[in-house]
């Protein structure tokens, strides 16, 4: 297959798959992390709550099958190969998490909004994207590495299963499986939220996007030859990265992140069309415009620190069990529940 496809195009084509997926999962199903927090603290509701964690369950149930089957080696994802930060892990996610507040939305969020029309939402992708890459390797860069360790390869997995594995004597693919299915399990303990099948088949939607990336980058890595590491989706880094391939066609090449990103607002376009739901909508507000561009700068840097976004670390991240997602995720969601109580209840003096 990777004969006729070429490596490069097979890696864009599994990156675009899953973006089609989430993309439709965010306009269809409605998953979104800022309104699964805002829904759970403000509007009396845990049904998309829930929808994130049984997408994290059953994507961890599929990564570590994989993993136990031989379909996806997993140490080559970033995420358990390089040394984690506890500190970067806080102190990015709290930036992302209250960025997100601000902004509305986060870079996977803002870019399915786009499919449906929102032109602020592209404001948000533009911001984010360039201030990320701005931190990971533009003029923010050099403070960042002075201030924060650089993560290093490491060849000690820095992940639970693997953790447990060593402990234990069992596998870390079936020790990821078990902690999966307890995720699901918990996921599923509400009446309300079982008799939800849109909520349902859209977590699980989420789910397949994940281990399918995992799957399909792990073989490529594995049996390609070109330097392709085990790649699942993340929209922080890859939303610059498709702003420079955007501007620089003819001396970049495609990527995973690029299909991913161009997925998703495939999905979310055809998602709104689905819906009936199209339509093009424009910030009225300078202040308004000000708090989104504000806020996307801010999810840029706590990205590049985190290393991820909601999607990349509570997702991805989370799927193979790597240590810095539990501690990311939850920091994200304190910060997106500070700046959301600020924008409410004014608890804070607005940005505005």
């Amino acid at each position: 297959m990777l004969e006729a496809w070429g490596e490069i195009t097979f890696v864009v084509a599994i990156g675009l798959f899953g973006g089609v997926l989430l993309g439709l999962a965010a306009r269809l199903g409605r998953f979104c992390t800022l309104g699964a927090i805002e829904d759970f603290f403000y509007g009396g509701s845990d049904i998309r709550l829930r929808m994130w964690v049984l997408a994290i369950g059953l994507a961890v149930i599929g990564s570590f099958t994989a993993l136990a089957v031989g379909a996806a080696p997993l140490h080559l994802s970033v995420y358990l190969s390089v040394t984690w930060s506890p500190v970067t892990s806080i102190i990015g996610g709290l930036l992302f998490g209250y960025g997100m507040a601000m902004a509305g939305n986060c870079g996977y969020g803002a870019l399915a909004r786009l499919g449906g029309g929102d032109l602020r939402s592209f404001v948000i992708v533009v911001v984010m994207g360039i201030t990320t890459y701005a931190t990971l390797s533009g003029p923010l860069a050099w403070a960042r590495i002075a201030i924060f360790p650089a993560p290093q390869p490491t060849e000690e997995m820095q992940g639970i299963a693997h953790a447990l594995g060593q402990l234990s004597g069992f596998s870390p693919g079936f020790i990821g499986i078990v902690i999966g299915l307890l995720i699901t399990v918990g996921a599923l303990t509400s009446a309300p939220f079982r008799s939800d099948r849109t909520a349902i088949l859209t977590s699980a939607t989420v789910a397949i996007a994940i281990v399918s990336a995992w799957i399909g980058t792990g073989w490529v890595a594995q049996t390609g030859f070109i330097s392709q590491g085990e790649i699942s989706h993340t929209f922080a880094a890859p939303l610059g990265e498709s702003i420079l391939y955007a501007m620089t066609a003819t001396g970049q090449t495609l990527s995973f992140g690029i299909g991913s990103v161009a997925g998703v607002w495939i999905g979310a376009f055809l998602g709104s069309l689905i819906k009936g739901h199209f339509r093009w909508e424009a910030c009225e507000d300078p202040r308004e415009l000000r708090r989104q561009i504000f806020g996307a700068g801010l999810m840029g840097v706590g990205a590049a620190l985190a290393l991820g976004c909601s999607i990349g670390q509570g997702l991805s991240a989370f799927s193979v069990l790597a240590y810095s997602a539990p501690l990311t995720l939850a920091a994200i969601f304190l910060g997106a529940f500070l700046g959301l109580k600020q924008l409410i209840e004014g608890f804070l003096p607005s940005v505005e």
